[in-house]
């Protein structure tokens, strides 16, 4: 079955995804802070994790089932961690300040909230709605 673009990235809708793109530009715009040294290092792996999000959303939404874009939103939920936990390091070794790490945890908080919802939802439908992602 052929998908129309629409249906096909319907991800693209979600709140949830749609926070995760403002979030990631956040973590951007604070990583053009870290010293180059970390470019290889704490950088790289928070922008990884920061990616991770995101792309778990959309692999997520083309899942036969609900339960296993349930999953995949789990997954972005430990990437969200990942990214916080990146910043704990950078707050500790001096590379942030309290201040911008609030921003970060806030909004992270925000997200992870929103895939823990999302997810719990998925899971409480009735398994003949099998595709949460396309109409």
């Amino acid at each position: 079955m052929i998908l129309s673009s629409a249906m096909a990235f319907r991800f693209r809708q979600f709140k949830v995804y749609k926070d995760a793109k403002l979030f990631r530009k956040s973590v951007h715009d604070l990583l053009r802070k870290f010293p180059s040294s970390e470019k290889y290092k704490l950088t790289d792996q928070i922008e990884r994790a920061c990616n991770s999000i995101l792309l778990n959303i959309a692999e997520g939404c083309s899942r036969r089932s609900d339960m296993d874009f349930a999953r995949f939103l789990e997954t972005s939920s430990g990437s969200v961690n990942e990214v916080v936990a990146g910043f704990d390091a950078a707050l500790d070794d001096g590379i942030i300040n309290e201040e911008d790490f609030d921003v970060i945890e806030k909004k992270a908080k925000n997200i992870v909230n929103q895939l823990g919802g999302f997810a719990r939802s998925l899971r409480r439908k009735p398994k003949d709605n099998v595709v949460s992602c396309k109409l």
